[in-house]
């Protein structure tokens, strides 16, 4: 039994992408600093954000990508 492309396509198509997100590159994670502070970043799988103690923000990463920019970093509440 041969398969339809149109059908095989159609099946591709409405598979969703959220389905598979790519993991940041570990080796990435060891060149990364702050652009602020120029310190070492803690990757926090869980929240897909790096974050920076020193300068208490939290970079996104979307789809892989590390976003470096200190406007689209989330701001960490202070514990103290």
């Amino acid at each position: 039994m041969t398969k339809d492309p149109k059908t095989e396509a159609k099946t591709q198509s409405e598979t969703p992408m959220h389905d598979h997100v790519p993991e940041i590159d570990m080796k990435l994670l060891d060149i990364l600093v702050c652009p602020l502070t120029k310190s070492s970043l803690i990757y926090d799988k869980e929240a897909k954000e790096l974050i920076s103690e020193k300068a208490k923000l939290a970079y996104p990463i979307h789809n892989g990508i590390p976003v470096m920019l200190p406007s689209e970093a989330r701001k960490l509440e202070d514990t103290n």
